[in-house]
């Protein structure tokens, strides 16, 4: 249909991104299909879904009329080419179209107003809030012990235990973490046979000074308390190597159903090779046993440790922060952040690649894609992503009878648009969803606690909540 393209190496400022662009030198025929105009003529510099696209700043306008003009008269001293030379009008409207059409899906996502009552509505079941605690920064992680108290770690630092009375008490003697960006004092987890030795596992972001530069690390300990105390500390992990950065620390556990311990490794924002290669920590999801040890049978065991670390279980993630045991199935599923668009949900299997950053569905936070495929034979799909990105923090999955309507469901947390969003799970994929406890806060963590209850940690306030069914 065209003469051979001609490539431009040209500046897309106008939506807020800069990359070469293929510019044709005929124009399209009328009624091309409006998928192959946007992979054909904007793809290449939006990126390859165009939910992810219009997930942005838009600094000429968004209403119809705006992106006509745009894509009709373009940019050109900001790097926005004209194309009313090369598309039809009728085109270009289309083209219109359907980024208005995709720019409801991240409206839908915008809640005007804060909650007036503690009672939730949604798909078969009412529940209240009942408050267990207040006065976090970030409630990171919780834990419910078995003679019901609770062990709620506060991003801050601070590890907290708050009883039925919902007395907090600070325990004392936890690990010193880097509490900077994103890190600080993360996940709890007790081991699966707590009642019988006492151990309570804590990720955290670790650190060390080389000169004048502080480094960290992703950092797994146990221990146990004793009088308010963290006692007998075991340091069991850290990953390698330390970088410069102050985010994406990853940073869940999980035990399954044979008492291994799974944890996530943030990519940690800087090298982006890191979870393409299995010499180092980064980018991927750990199995270790119970004191530290490897496995046997994890996937690199019996390689040559310079090239393949053995504790890798997984690799290609990005920033995983969810992390739960399916208790119907006995697998280990993740959430991962994706940077715009492009989070996923993951059923992670042994020595698989799940990807980043060669495959994604999102594109970069300044409008850059980062990729142009979502699919290399290799690499593993996620069973759903979110366009936009949601933010995803802890999942957990309900498996008791006091929510007869969601049982079965996984229950994931968004920071960025905060609610608790519920996805319906069918022979492992995702059948639908509903958004619940809308605008209650950035929804930190959400656990099935060892009563049979919801749990959910929220910021900005910082406190933990139990979900009360309502008759």
């Amino acid at each position: 249909m065209f003469k051979k393209l001609l490539l431009f190496e040209i500046l897309i400022i106008g939506a807020g991104s800069m990359i070469s662009w293929q510019f044709p030198e005929k124009k399209a025929l009328v009624d091309e299909p409006t998928e192959k105009l946007y992979t054909q003529y904007c793809a290449s510099c939006h990126g390859e879904k165009v939910e992810a696209f219009v997930d942005r700043k838009w600094n000429h306008g968004n209403k119809k009329a705006d992106i006509i003009a745009s894509i009709t008269g373009g940019y050109p001293e900001l790097g926005m080419p004209t194309w009313k030379e090369t598309l039809s009008k009728n085109d270009i409207e289309k083209l219109a179209d359907l980024i208005v059409e995709n720019l409801a899906g991240v409206e839908q996502y915008k809640f005007a107003n804060k909650p007036t009552t503690n009672v939730f509505t949604s798909e078969g079941m009412t529940v209240s809030l009942d408050t267990i605690a207040t006065g976090f920064d970030s409630p990171w992680g919780f834990a419910q012990l078995p003679n019901r108290d609770y062990l709620i770690s506060d991003r801050k630092g601070t590890l907290y235990y708050v009883d039925q009375k919902r007395n907090k008490t600070a325990i004392q003697g936890t690990p010193e973490v880097m509490s900077k960006g994103q890190g600080g004092l993360l996940d709890v987890a007790l081991h699966p046979q707590f009642e019988q030795n006492g151990w309570v596992y804590l990720s955290y972001s670790k650190f060390k000074k080389d000169g004048a530069l502080t480094l960290t690390a992703t950092g797994i300990v146990r221990g146990k308390i004793k009088n308010n105390m963290w006692v007998e500390s075991q340091d069991i992990f850290e990953s390698l190597p330390y970088t410069k950065t102050f985010h994406h620390f990853g940073s869940r556990i999980a035990f399954d159903k044979k008492g291994l311990l799974y944890f996530s490794v943030g990519e940690r924002g800087m090298e982006k090779d890191f979870p393409q290669f299995t010499d180092n920590d980064n980018g991927k999801i750990h199995r270790l046993h119970d004191d530290g040890t490897i496995p046997k049978d994890n996937p690199f065991v019996g390689k040559d440790p310079a090239k393949f670390h053995p504790s890798i279980y997984s690799y290609g993630q990005r920033n995983p922060q969810g992390l739960t045991l399916n208790p119907f199935t006995g697998a280990i599923w993740e959430t991962e952040h994706g940077p715009r668009g492009g989070d996923e949900i993951n059923i992670i299997q042994p020595g698989r690649n799940y990807g980043w950053p060669v495959i994604s569905y999102g594109i970069n936070y300044d409008g850059k894609p980062i990729t142009n495929i979502s699919k290399k034979e290799g690499m593993e799909q996620p069973i759903s992503y979110f366009i936009p990105s949601i933010a995803p923090s802890g999942l957990t999955f309900v498996n008791s009878d006091k929510y007869p309507a969601w049982k079965g469901n996984l229950m994931i947390g968004s920071l960025r648009f905060n609610y608790l969003n519920r996805c319906v799970i069918k022979d492992n994929k995702v059948v639908s969803q509903e958004k619940i406890l809308v605008n209650l806060g950035r929804m930190r963590n959400v656990e099935l606690g060892a009563d049979g209850y919801l749990y959910v940690g929220t910021e900005n306030p910082g406190m933990v909540f139990r979900l009360m069914p309502k008759k």
